[in-house]
């Protein structure tokens, strides 16, 4: 009798083990389907916006990833600056334009050098939203993994005869950043006499307003640098060197000198 009670407590023991094991597993297949199914099906921001485009202004992928820049500037802060500051440009830029038909075949850069012409009641979003379309769309681009260097081709002479050397004309560009009082840019352009200059803007104004083109320009605004650097301006503006872009700076040169 003791031998088979033994032997029933034993068995009740094994089947509650059992038991339990298999709804232990359970949970943790299920647990797993769901972590996998919510990694499947999830999109990243940029997809949905760029699936979302719906205005004459597209938001396109960067051209390199967001990690392409570090350490100089990055992957977070690219991603924001990107999917979110930049985005909100273009949306606010459509919804600006969208209901004067006759506005939506020019560019953006049309919009900025005639500004004063278009309907007064969108000038300011125009003159904000267009400006931080075409200023980020030329900083994409003028900036690159593996980057820095001396400048190349036509921009490196033109850049000799203007300010001496290229380490003057770095200080100098720096000096515009520094000097920019809160949100803007620093800038090299060609100026309405076709001579380069350094200057600065303040938030999102671009050079075009003033007649100028834009061959080169370093976004200074704090979101362009604040997750790295913080309130060290300054250290972002040396770092930024190292990505800078000449072969792409130099094509702008050659194009507005053309």
């Amino acid at each position: 009798m003791t031998i088979n009670r033994r032997n029933f407590l034993i068995l009740i023991s094994a089947t509650v083990g059992y038991m339990t094991l298999g709804a232990c597993q359970a949970s943790e297949d299920n647990s797993s389907s769901s972590s996998t199914s919510s990694i499947t099906t999830s999109t990243p921001k940029i997809e949905t916006e760029i699936a979302q485009n719906t205005g004459v202004f597209q938001l396109t992928p960067l051209p390199y990833e967001y990690d392409a820049l570090e350490p100089y500037i990055d992957a977070k802060t690219m991603q924001f600056h990107h999917d979110k500051h930049y985005a909100g440009y273009i949306k606010k830029l459509n919804t600006a334009i969208a209901k004067y038909p006759e506005l939506q075949d020019k560019s953006a850069e049309d919009l900025l050098r005639n500004l004063n012409t278009l309907p007064e009641d969108i000038r300011n979003a125009v003159k904000n939203n267009g400006g931080g379309y075409v200023n980020h769309k030329m900083f994409w681009e003028i900036m690159t993994p593996n980057g820095g260097g001396q400048p190349e081709g036509k921009i490196a002479n033109a850049i000799q005869e203007s300010f001496s050397s290229f380490d003057d004309f770095k200080a100098q560009f720096n000096q515009a950043g520094l000097n920019r009082f809160g949100s803007g840019w620093a800038w090299l352009v060609l100026n309405k006499d076709g001579k380069l200059e350094i200057t600065n803007t303040p938030n999102q104004d671009s050079p075009l307003l003033a007649g100028n083109y834009p061959i080169m320009g370093n976004d200074v605004w704090e979101h362009a640098y604040y997750l790295k650097y913080q309130n060290r301006r300054s250290d972002y503006l040396n770092a930024w060197w190292n990505v800078v872009n000449w072969p792409e700076i130099n094509r702008r040169y050659e194009t507005a000198i053309s």
